[in-house]
Parts: C-alpha cells; structure tokens; sequence
C-alpha cells in the first residue's frame, strides 16, 4: 500500500512549540483522511527547528465508492419542506428524486446518492493546504509582499517549502500537487542551513531521513536528545566532573539544533561564591547551557559548563565556548552583584520602622528589612484580600496556633511565618521567582536564624505537585498548613473558586497539598476547626491593624458568603458573630470566654471558636466537599478503592486522617470471609428496608424482644446490642479495625435469620418488629461505613 511523506520546512520554529505543532499536525491530517474514506496503518511525527514532517505508512490509494438513500418528506407535503429535503440531498429539482410507497405512510420522496471515490492524491491535494491555511499556532505571523493582503498565509516563521510525496514502497512515488500563497509542493528539501544548504531530492521516507542525515539534519528529536545527553556525560567525565542533568533544559536545546555539537566552557572560579541554584539559572535561562559538579559532589558545582552548538567548527569550537562564556561571566557578575546586595542594608530603612515595630522585625538583619519593605510598600497579594503584609500577620498567628497541634514551637512558628514572604522583595529572586522560598533559606541561615524557621521559609510553599515531596519538619508544617488555609479560605470567601479546567490561583494544589501534608505526616486536624480558626485569625489581624470594620477585607466577604449559602437577604445573628467578633476585638471575646492570662494564645479549641465554627457551617461545608473531592483524588491515586472511599466519606467528615483509617480497615475486613458475607447481609437488609420505606410500610421506633417468636431474632438482636457496643467503643478510640472485628460476630446471626426468619410476616405488629431488627443492623454498620455504597 502507498505511503505518504509530508514536510513543512520554514524559518526556526521556536522550541516549546515544535513537539505539540508536530502532533497537531499528525491528528489534523489523520482525522481529515479517515474522514474522508481512507485508512492507514500507522503515522508518526518527526520536527526539528526548521521542519515539521509526517510520515504515513499503508495509507489506501483511493476512497470506497459511496451509496446511500436519504429519506425526504411526503409528496404532499408543503413546498417548503421538499425544497429542504432537496438542498440536503443536493438535488436540484424534484425530478431527480424517486418516489417510494408505504401502505401506512403512502408515498414520500427518497434521494439515491452515488458518489464516486477519489485518488488519495486529490483528497490530500484538497487537505493539507487547509490544514496549513487553519494551523493552531500559540502565535504566528505574515510576511513578505504578500502580507499586505486580507487573508494572506499565516505560520509561525515564513514558511519556505512544501515537500509531499506520495506512493507504494515497489514504484516510484508521484509528488501531490498543490500551492498555498505563491509556494508549491515539491520532491525537494534542503539540508543543515550552514553544512548543506543546497537542494535534496527525496522519494520516499527512508531515503528523506538518510539524506538529511548525511546533509547534517537529525531528524528524530528523542535521537537528538539521547546525543546530547551521552556527548555531555561523556565530555564531563572526561574532564573529571558530573553532568548536572536537567530534563527540560535537554528537550528545549534539542528543539535549537538540527546538528547537535556538544561543547565545554567555563567561567571564573570567584563566581562559585554564588549559590549553586542562582549559577544553575543564570546559566541556564540565559545561555541553555548545563551546569556541571566535581565527580561525587551532591551541591557544590565546578566553574565548567556545557553548550550544544549546532555546527561543527573548523577550530573545534574554541571560539563558540569561549563567546559563550563572555556571555555567561556577564551574567554571573548580574547575579553575584544582586547576591552581594540582598545581604547589605537598604537605603530607606528609616521609612521601614513602623512596619519593623509591627512585626517585631529587628533592622539589623538584611531579611528583616526587606519584611518591612514588602509591608511598608503595600505590595497588594489580591484586591479583595489585602496587601502581603496582611497575608503575613494573618498567616504567622494562624501558624502560631497550629504549631502545638503539629508539635512545633509556636514562637518559631511564628517567626518563620513572619519572614516567610521576605525574600519576594530581593534581588536575586526579582530575576528569577522561581527561586522564592530557596534564598530565603539561604538568607535566613546566614542572618543566623534557627535552621526550622530557615527550612520552614522554603519548605512552606510544598508540595507544588503530586511528584513534590511534602515538608516534615513540624515548623515548615506548621507554617505551610497556615499559608494554604489562608489562601482556600480567603478565595472561598471572595467566591473565587476553581471552575471546570479553569484554576487560576491554584487551588486545587493547595487543596491537595494540605491533604498530602496532613496524611503523610499523620497529623489528626478538624478541618472544620481549622477553617474556623482561620477565619479567627483574619479577625484578630485586621483588630491589631487598627483598621477595624470599616476595612474588614475577607472578613465582610465571609459575612457576604455566609448569607448566599444561607440563601436569606439578610445577616443572620449567628452569622453577625464575625462582625460581632471584629468590633469587640478577638482578644477581648476570648479573654471573656476562657479567662484565659495571655489572651492571644490558645484560642484554637476556645469557646469562641466553637460558635465561629457553628456560624461558618454552610460555608465550611462546601470548602470541606472541596477538600473530599482533592482527598479522593489522592487516594484514588494511591490505589484505594472508590466505592470504600465514598462508604466512609460524609459531608461533615472533617478528619481527613480519620478518614482513610476507616477505608484502611474496611478494605481488609472485606477482603476476609466474614466482611464478604456480612456485607451480603448487611445490603440484603437495607434493600429490605429501602423497598419497604418507599411502600410506607410501618416500622417499630424500637425493637421489642417480646414480639420474638424465632430463636433466630432474639440470636440477631443480642448480636446487634453486642455489636454497637463493641464497634461504639473502638470507633470512640479510633481503633477501626477493631471497629470491624466487633462487627463481624453479625456476620453469622445474619445469615441464620435470613434463613428462618420471614421478615414480612402477616401479623402487622411482628413485621414492623423485624424491620426493626434490619434498621438496627444498618445503623450499627453505618457507624463505620456506608455498606449501600460499597459494591459487591
């Protein structure tokens, strides 16, 4: 069967487009064949910078003749619907369609297409130049003369030529004609812009891939990358040295060159004063070049890198390492002049006292001064929830008050909360954000902070993703669970929440990563109790603020929430405990509450955060579905079943911990014999009920032992009493397994009273006794799990 060979070579596509633009390129002219009548065996991709090509292979020469009959209106139906009936068909008067009869219907019109099939060669004449002509680039442009005009080609660079050929592997291939905007498709590409720019004619696939590769063009991207991979390896051990790999550095500089030449430079040794990560970045945003480190070396990195040119140079490429590392010492002198700075006073500290004060920052160390200077500026984090200094004092009291819980030290709970942000307002991380959180580590530990309240200022923003590990020191915990509470809660509030793929604070991340730190690190949390105290903690910032509630901020929008979810026009009084709590002053509620000495600590479980807790139900209840869904997904990942997950989960379900102890201990009590046949028991009952309950049968209140008239009842009750009270005592010490143990001695009475028992008796008072008796079991399991949800 033929095969097909398409090229679009144009001006240097930009690397992070060239792998998707390939695979748009395949999927667009795949569905277009099929779609119109031809199949093919098998198609695949190929780019590099200046080339995007499609191989096809056992692609049919022509499409099936088509026949089919297209039923119209009846022949006395209006002129109306017989003219529809005709543009449908493509007829153009009545006269060629035929009329059929039906003994009910009578006589209709019916219209018999034929058409004929077509050459491969025309349908891919007919596609490609509107695949090119409709191309979803991100961005794209027009050029030369003919851009002046309306509807004139548009590509990501100026397209230069078309290669398409077409034909079996036995005879020689035919090249499909067409022209898009001036440019004909031929049977010529050209080879490597410098070592062979000339003309190359090509046949078919193995040819085309032969004679680029002899013109100094790799084709295959995956081949280019395994080059320069190798080549760096091999050039750094062979210079003593360990290649400091990067995966995403390797796929974009595989996407520069179409005749990869790896190559070593180097810079001064001074610049290793710099850290490690800011050399890394330098080099590598500016120049796409690896770094390298001495061989066993975990950190510290060695003053040679390594560059991929994409020509051989006559000089061995002497002077393209030596240009690259003018560049690259340039840039390193960037980099250590901001490193040097961030370490010095700023010029405006007189300005940052108040800010200092407020914050209990001291002036002399470089961190705390750019605290002050990111509160004094009033760099804004969101217009509905405040400047970052507000962030800040919101996020180091809630972190303050979780710390216990996490077993961290409030006082460096809070201090790592406090110059958490710091490091925003700095030098290095202006150039490049990606290194927040990192050097305000590095900062902190040479300014002499405790190293948890250093590792908790970059641990803080972890886990960002499913493949991040989350932090483990109790202080970065403490400090983490504080910032992305913070941020749920002030989101939820301002009813900014994720819609359908559309995510554009990162919720769902944080979500999820507040369930893998609480999980991984088996903390036991009341969600419920934190989202409260969450809340509490913006009060008691905007009270010590001194703005009051003219300037409540996610404290009024929580108060604008709480009555949608409510679904009243009005503020409810317990909703009004919010504005309540501000105008009194947090210190002052809870001071009055629990008596407390010190009145800003401990108010994590005080009476005042309980009634917070009662006044935010509604809308804590749809941040909590929120944190189920992320929780699902979670351990979904992690292999659990979905029908235990959904068994356990309610909608109050708060301790997320608690949570997957119980799909823990389900999962192995249904694996053994006695959960199998319990859980047939257990479903057999509730349908019994659940047909019952929609006859409105009558069901006893209580299961009375007098109305008994089989051994088998009074055997189920007492294992039902026994059950309850076990199960009640083990789910009270969150000992679930013991929980399920405790409910399996249900197992065997159940299976004697469906035996014996009659469950719908004729006698009225008997029957509701016994559906009592089934009402009883379902309670008793539905301590531990949902069993209507559980499948099987």
């Amino acid at each position: 069967m033929p095969d097909l060979l398409l090229e679009l070579r144009s001006e240097e596509i930009p690397a992070r487009m060239q792998r998707k633009a390939a695979g748009d390129l395949r999927k667009m002219l795949t569905d277009g064949l099929v779609e119109a009548g031809l199949t093919y065996e098998a198609a695949r991709e190929y780019w590099t910078p200046r080339r995007l090509t499609l191989d096809i292979r056992g692609l049919t020469a022509r499409s099936k003749d088509l026949h089919e009959e297209i039923k119209g209106p009846a022949t006395s139906a209006p002129e109306q619907a017989v003219q529809g009936f005709l543009r449908k068909a493509g007829l153009t008067s009545v006269a060629e369609a035929h009329v059929h009869s039906d003994p009910k219907k009578g006589d209709f019109y019916v219209a018999h297409i034929s058409k004929p099939g077509r050459a491969a060669e025309a349908i891919i004449a007919d596609l490609v130049p509107g695949i090119i002509r409709g191309f979803p680039w991100p961005k794209s442009m027009r050029w030369g003369p003919a851009s002046a005009k309306s509807g004139s080609l548009r590509w990501v660079r100026p397209l230069q030529s078309i290669l398409c050929t077409f034909g079996p592997e036995t005879e020689e291939p035919v090249v499909v004609d067409f022209e898009i905007d001036g440019i004909r498709s031929g049977n010529v590409t050209y080879g490597h812009r410098y070592h062979a720019p000339g003309e190359i004619t090509v046949r078919r696939f193995d040819d085309y891939v032969s004679k680029l590769e002899a013109a100094k063009v790799v084709l295959d991207a995956d081949r280019r990358k395994e080059i320069i991979l190798a080549d760096a390896r091999n050039l750094a051990f062979a210079n003593g040295l360990d290649l400091v790999e990067d995966e995403g550095l390797l796929e974009e500089v595989s996407g520069l060159v179409e005749w990869p030449v790896v190559l070593m430079g180097e810079f001064e040794q001074d610049f290793l004063a710099i850290p490690a990560e800011v050399i890394r970045l330098t080099i590598r945003a500016n120049q796409k070049c690896f770094v390298s480190r001495p061989q066993g070396a975990v950190e510290d990195l060695s003053n040679c890198f390594i560059l991929t040119a994409n020509i051989e140079a006559k000089d061995g490429g002497k002077e393209i390492a030596y240009g690259n590392g003018k560049v690259v010492r340039a840039r390193l002198s960037d980099a250590l002049y901001f490193w040097k700075t961030d370490q010095g006073d700023l010029p405006d500290l007189d300005q940052l006292k108040a800010s200092a004060e407020n914050f209990g920052l001291d002036l002399k160390k470089p961190l705390d001064q750019r605290m002050a200077r990111l509160d004094h500026l009033g760099v804004t984090f969101h217009a509905k929830l405040g400047t970052q200094g507000e962030r800040v004092e919101r996020i180091r009291k809630l972190a303050e008050e979780l710390a216990p819980i996490v077993g961290a030290d409030p006082a460096l709970a809070a201090r790592a909360a406090v110059l958490a942000k710091a490091d925003l307002t700095t030098e290095v991380v202006g150039e490049f954000p990606e290194l927040q959180g990192a050097m305000g580590r590095k900062y902190a530990l040479l300014q002499g902070e405790h190293p948890s309240v250093a590792a908790a200022i970059e641990e803080h923003y972890k886990p960002q993703g499913p493949s991040d590990r989350v932090p483990a020191d109790s202080v970065s915990i403490a400090v983490a669970l504080a910032d992305k509470l913070d941020t749920l809660v002030g989101f939820w509030a301002i009813d900014e929440k994720p819609t359908g793929s559309k995510d554009p604070y990162a919720l769902r991340r944080a979500a999820l990563g507040l369930v893998r730190i609480v999980l991984e690190n088996k903390i036991k949390l009341s969600f419920s109790k934190a989202i409260a105290a969450t809340v509490a903690a913006a009060l008691f910032a905007y009270e010590r603020s001194g703005e009051g509630a003219e300037s409540l901020g996610v404290v009024a929008m929580l108060n604008a929430r709480i009555q949608d979810y409510r679904g009243e026009s009005r503020l409810l009084p317990e909703a009004g405990l919010v504005a309540e709590l501000v105008k009194q002053g947090l210190q002052k509620a809870i001071s009055e509450t629990s008596g407390a000495a010190d009145p800003e600590r401990e108010f994590f479980d005080g009476q005042r955060i309980m009634e917070l807790q009662a006044s935010l139900a509604p809308f804590t209840d749809d941040l909590l579905a929120f944190f189920h869904d992320r929780l699902k997904v979670y351990l979904r990942d992690q292999g659990a079943r979905h029908d235990l997950i959904d068994a356990v989960i309610t909608p109050q379900s708060d301790d997320l911990l608690q949570i997957v102890r119980r799909v823990e201990a389900l999962g192995s009590f249904l694996d053994s014999e006695n959960g199998k046949n319990l859980l047939a028991g257990t479903k057999r009952a509730a349908n019994i009920l659940a047909a019952e309950e929609k006859k409105k049968t009558v069901i006893a209140e209580t299961v009375e032992p007098a109305l008994f008239r089989e051994d088998a009842e009074k055997a189920l009750s007492g294992a039902v009493n026994q059950a309850e009270k076990e199960a009640g005592e083990a789910i009270q010490d969150e000992d679930f397994s013991a929980a399920m143990l405790a409910l399996s001695v249900l197992r065997e009475p159940v299976d004697t009273f469906f035996e014996r028992v009659l469950v719908n008796d004729e006698d009225q008072a008997v029957r509701a006794n016994r559906l009592a008796l089934l009402a009883r079991i379902r309670a008793a399991t539905g301590k531990v799990a949902d069993f209507s949800r559980i499948a099987g």
